[in-house]
Formats: C-alpha cells, sequence, structure tokens
C-alpha cells in the first residue's frame, strides 16, 4: 500500500494548509471508511448524497489516522492532527492515485465490458502471477472510488496491477482510464447492461471504449472482434489492437472445444488449455486472458499453468454440491439477457446428470424493452432440454411467459414468493440433479441456492 511523506501527498493532491512540523510523517495506506481505519492511515472524508465523512473526521483520528485530507468547504477539521486542505476530496482521492500509479514500475491492464468482466480479471490475474508481482481489484471495487482505493493499496514493488472498471453512464469509464493509463486495455463483448442509462447498444460500446482515452501510446487494445459496434467504431482509433472471438478471422479463436462438469477445454492457437470454469463463454474471456498475458510476455507454458489454478470470484457460474447429491450451479451475481442465455446453454449441453432445472430472476436496468428481453431469454430455453423452469420477480413472469411459448404449463413455475418458489423446488430436486440459479444481484437468488445446499 502507499507510503508516502505528508509532504509528498500535500504535493500530490494539489493541497495545501499542512503546518511544517508535519511534512516529514509518514502514513501508511488510505481509507475513505472510518469503519476501517489503520494505524497511521490517511483519512480521506467524501461527500455523498446522503452522507458526509467529515462527520467522522475525529472518530478516524482517535481510531488510528495519522492525517486527514479536508474540503475547504467542510468545517471542523480535526484538531492535535495533520491536515491538508483540499477543494474536492474525491478529485483529491482520484488525483493521488494517478500520481502514485505514474510514480511505479508498473504495467497495468485495465478490463471493462457489459459482460464477463470479473471473470476476466480473475484469469488475467491467474495468468499473470505465474510470471510477475501482480495486484488485482477485489470485490466490485471498480468505480471512481473504488478504482483509486485499489491502486492506493498496491505495494510499490507490484509488477502488474489489474484492475475492472465498471460504469453505468458515459464519462465514467474515461475518468477511471484516465486515473489509470492503461498499458493494455480490454472490452470482455457489448450487452444489454445499463441500456436504461445509455438508451442503446450503440451508445454502451461508445461509453466502453472510453478505455483507449488513457491508453498509452505504445499500449494495445484488446476487445472482441467478433461485435459489429465494436468493429465499426475501432479503425478510426488509431491505435495498437488485437481481436479475440469465436470467428477464425480474429487473432485469438478457439477450437475444439469440450464442455465438462468440471470445467472447460478448449485450443487457442494450436495451444492445448483446460480452466475449471463452467460456461463455452467463458472461453472468450480466456481468449481476452491468453492475449493479454502473451502481450506481456508470459510463455505458453505458464499460460497452461495458469488457467489451470484460476479462482473465480462467487457467484458467477460457482458448481456446489448440495448433501442431498444435486450440483447447484450459483450464478447469482447477475445477470443481463447475454449472460442470461450462455448460462442456459451452457446447463442445456451439460451431460450426466438427471433433471436439468432453472431458477431465473428478474434482469435488471435494460430500460423500456426491458419485457420484451425477458420473454426472449424464455423462448431461448430449447424445448425439453430442461425438466423445470422456475422464475422469480415482476420481470421473471415474461421469462415464464416466453418459456410456455415451448414448454408444456405444468413445467413453468413462477412465483413471487421466494419461500413458495424453494418450498417447491427442493421437493423435486433429487440426488444427480442439477440446478442453475441466476438472476441480477438485487433479487438475492442465493437466498435460494444456500437452502438448496
Amino acid at each position: 500500500m502507499i507510503k508516502k511523506s505528508l509532504l509528498d501527498i500535500e504535493k500530490m493532491v494539489d493541497g495545501l494548509g499542512l503546518a511544517n512540523e508535519y511534512k516529514n510523517i509518514y502514513i501508511t495506506g488510505v481509507t475513505t471508511d472510518s469503519r476501517h481505519v489503520g494505524k497511521d492511515s490517511l483519512f480521506i472524508p467524501l461527500v455523498g448524497d446522503i452522507y458526509n465523512g467529515h462527520e467522522f473526521g475525529e472518530k478516524a483520528v482517535k481510531d488510528g489516522a495519522a492525517a486527514v485530507i479536508w474540503q475547504k468547504s467542510e468545517g471542523n477539521p480535526p484538531k492535535g492532527v495533520p491536515v491538508i486542505f483540499v477543494e474536492d476530496t474525491l478529485v483529491a482521492l482520484q488525483a493521488l492515485a494517478k500520481s502514485y500509479i505514474n510514480q511505479l514500475q508498473v504495467k497495468v491492464v485495465g478490463i471493462t465490458g457489459s459482460n464477463g468482466k470479473t471473470t476476466t480479471k480473475d484469469m488475467v490475474a491467474s495468468l499473470l502471477e505465474t510470471t510477475f508481482k501482480v495486484h488485482k481489484t477485489k470485490g466490485n471495487f471498480n468505480n471512481h472510488i473504488g478504482l483509486p482505493l485499489t491502486i492506493l493499496s498496491m505495494s510499490e514493488d507490484t509488477e502488474v496491477a489489474v484492475l475492472e472498471m465498471g460504469m453505468s453512464s458515459r464519462g465514467e469509464i474515461e475518468l477511471l482510464s484516465s486515473i489509470a493509463n492503461p498499458d493494455v486495455a480490454v472490452i470482455t463483448n457489448i450487452g444489454e447492461s445499463h441500456l436504461m442509462d445509455l438508451g442503446s447498444r450503440e451508445g454502451i460500446a461508445e461509453a466502453k471504449l472510453e478505455i483507449t482515452k488513457g491508453l498509452k501510446q505504445d499500449g494495445l487494445f484488446i476487445y472482441n472482434g467478433d461485435e459489429p459496434l465494436l468493429q465499426e467504431r475501432v479503425p478510426a482509433l488509431s491505435i495498437h489492437t488485437a481481436t479475440f472471438g469465436e470467428k477464425p478471422s480474429n487473432d485469438y479463436y478457439p477450437t475444439e472445444i469440450n464442455q465438462q462438469v468440471t470445467g472447460t477445454s478448449f485450443k487457442v492457437n494450436g495451444v492445448e488449455c483446460f480452466i475449471p470454469v463452467l460456461g463455452k463463454h467463458n472461453v472468450l474471456n480466456a481468449l481476452a486472458a491468453y492475449a493479454v498475458a502473451t502481450f506481456l510476455g508470459v510463455k505458453k507454458e505458464a499460460i497452461i499453468e495458469g488457467f489451470l489454478s484460476i479462482k473465480i470470484t462467487g457467484m458467477r457460474l460457482e458448481l456446489i454440491k448440495a448433501k442431498t447429491g444435486a450440483s447447484i450451479i450459483n450464478d447469482a451475481y447477475n445477470a443481463s439477457p447475454t449472460s442470461m442465455k450462455a448460462a442456459i446453454d451452457l446447463i442445456e449441453n451439460l451431460k450426466g446428470f438427471n433433471q436439468k432445472i432453472v431458477v431465473l430472476g428478474d434482469m435488471l436496468e435494460l430500460g423500456l424493452e426491458e419485457k420484451e428481453y425477458h420473454r426472449e431469454v424464455g423462448r431461448a430455453i430449447k424445448a425439453n432440454n430442461i425438466s423445470h423452469i422456475f422464475t422469480y420477480g415482476r420481470l421473471g413472469a415474461e421469462i415464464a411467459k416466453g418459456a410456455k411459448e415451448n414448454y408444456a404449463q405444468e413445467f413453468v413455475h413462477h412465483f413471487e414468493n421466494k419461500s413458495e418458489l424453494i418450498k417447491l423446488l427442493k421437493s423435486l430436486v433429487q440426488k444427480n440433479d442439477v440446478v442453475l440459479v441466476k438472476a441480477s444481484r438485487g433479487m438475492k437468488l442465493e437466498e435460494v441456492v444456500n437452502e438448496l445446499i
């Protein structure tokens, strides 16, 4: 994590007001949360719509903060402790992170996309860890606050930083890219997430392409070459690129894909690989990771080894064995039409199970066409490939409507009450069955998973 003198910090954030006697004091680490203050850390209180971290300045100092950055417009800074004054504490946090990462001898990989960015981040980190000291985004620290905190938690001897970049509106990815200045920028795909905010897939593509705004001059942009919206826009950027995708026209494309219960095997450019991750769509994420690792000089043998040791962030096609002997695929972290159809395709093609059951809930933030997107998911479930279809929520009802176009009503079960859904589901699930559970995060369908296991 960052270790700097307060004199350095004051310069990095373009602050003022630090008393001379404090300039040689060193801080270790940065926090914006007064509940998690480390000894000798720097506390940066932020101002939000419903909170103001400045109210907890005294508490942060009492709990061990060595210094505070304070917004000029806020009164009553803590007494008896070093204080650096700035115009805006959020801007100061971001400036501190940008300055810190620019001072380090570190390669930066920035990853965004509508789906798969977290999985791709985990894959990239796993491949690079075979060769370099790697620091990666943890949890959902991928926004205008989380990314700077991720950077500032990085040790000075880090060789590669793998940073996930999330967004909900235009301009956000450009900000993150300008802070991190990636050597490699990746767009996994263009889906339907954030249609409510951006209005169209074209708008989403343009917002995701903002990741190239901070790309270093000699950097590499890696993107899904099967996506027309990117194919149309990338040539105008005049940057060094590499593509991945299903088609042989890409620089990296898969052959001999074999889906197994324990993972997926495939070949890329003649190299045989295995990922302990379910879903053919995750092969595309693996191709993006392969491209990153190749650009950064990781040897093929190390790439193969890195794929085998991947640890994916939870609730993303996570295979869990229940006490009953049933297999549960927990994909309850998030959902969009693209990822929902990919997960359904996965379970339809799995072999060796008795019943195949899907539990599908609302996909959120899809805009005006949300009902039709849900009905399309229902229609995408191939007749007789799934034994039972469970849906949950207001929009889940539209999935059920679409499914009933191909399925008899007795095999499609819709619920507005989660407890009732769980009760019927548990009565049907038996040994050697497989159950897929997927919805947007707000639906909390991990509660269904917990009951099953």
